[in-house]
């Protein structure tokens, strides 16, 4: 009792012209034709689509019923081929991001701000997540694509360095500190110290740093996120080491820094599933990361 596509279509033709001339018009074939399909058409379904009174088609309360319903595939099918059209034109392009804290405020917006240069119509949603929940967003599926401050190891995420960028010690203006051109872990412990706490990939960096130095440091202050440490550090509260893009940008003016010794570098990485395909947006913001174009804009507005 089903009917195939081309049934359906005849059937519809005859709905919107009231027709059998008509249809066979809107469908460029015979009248003959359209006439021997609705007579199969009834046939199969079992009931009257059509009463022919005085020569013309009027259409029955089932057939009536059953034109809802057709209408209702064909808007899914001018939905389908609109959505079709809208990505080839790239107007209905969207991305989930999320990426650590500290590069909420200095890579990632500058990466989003080239890439919506490059599609305008396109639909962005950025969020902040600490390792494991970015770990478990990408896995769901809840984000498409991460940008973490360290690497993250799991059998189900593809992870890719895009760059390395070495800590630097930030002071102050006028801070004594701010006279040497290097400083080193000895330096900072002599000062009010800003730390970031043991459960943050940059607190546990930083605590193998100071203890491969023998040092044990006891810190004024702890902290999460780098830009905090920033803050702080240019209200005068304290000395902090920072990632290098974490002052580009021109977002601290009056913080100094100065590179660390030993050199040390935090490793920033892309990270996505590796069994669901980037999207077409996804896989540029990749090539765009990966290209470092991102990282000459920040390091070059400082």
């Amino acid at each position: 009792m089903s009917l195939n596509l081309r049934q359906i279509e005849v059937f519809r033709a005859i709905m919107l012209t009231q027709s059998i001339t008509g249809a066979s018009q809107l469908l460029h074939v015979s009248q003959p034709a359209v006439s021997r399909l609705l007579s199969y058409i009834e046939t199969r379904v079992g009931f009257v689509l059509f009463e022919r009174i005085k020569g013309r088609l009027y259409a029955t309360p089932e057939a009536r019923r059953l034109f809802q319903e057709v209408e209702t595939v064909y808007k899914g099918v001018q939905r389908i081929n609109q959505s079709i059209n809208d990505l080839v034109e790239k107007r209905s392009l969207a991305l989930r991001l999320c990426c650590s804290p500290s590069l909420s405020q200095t890579l990632a917006p500058k990466a989003l701000a080239m890439l919506g240069s490059r599609y305008p119509e396109a639909r962005i949603l950025l969020d902040t997540k600490n390792m494991a929940d970015m770990i478990n967003a990408l896995l769901t599926q809840e984000f498409e694509f991460g940008i973490s401050i360290q690497p993250i190891e799991h059998p189900n995420l593809e992870c890719l360095p895009i760059y390395e960028s070495p800590l630097n010690v930030a002071v102050p203006p006028g801070h004594k500190l701010a006279e040497s051109s290097m400083l080193t872990v000895e330096d900072i412990a002599q000062e009010r110290y800003i730390a970031y706490g043991l459960d943050t990939p940059l607190g546990i960096l930083l605590d193998m740093v100071f203890r491969s130095q023998g040092i044990e440091i006891r810190p004024a202050v702890e902290v999460r996120h780098t830009h905090t440490a920033c803050a702080l550090v240019q209200n005068g509260a304290g000395v902090a080491i920072i990632d290098g893009l974490s002052v580009n940008g021109r977002s601290w003016p009056s913080i100094v820094t100065r590179p660390l010794a030993p050199h040390t570098v935090i490793t920033i990485c892309a990270v996505y599933s590796k069994f669901h395909p980037l999207s077409m947006i996804g896989r540029e913001l990749l090539a765009l990361l990966l290209g470092n174009t991102t990282y000459k804009e920040l390091v070059s507005a400082r």
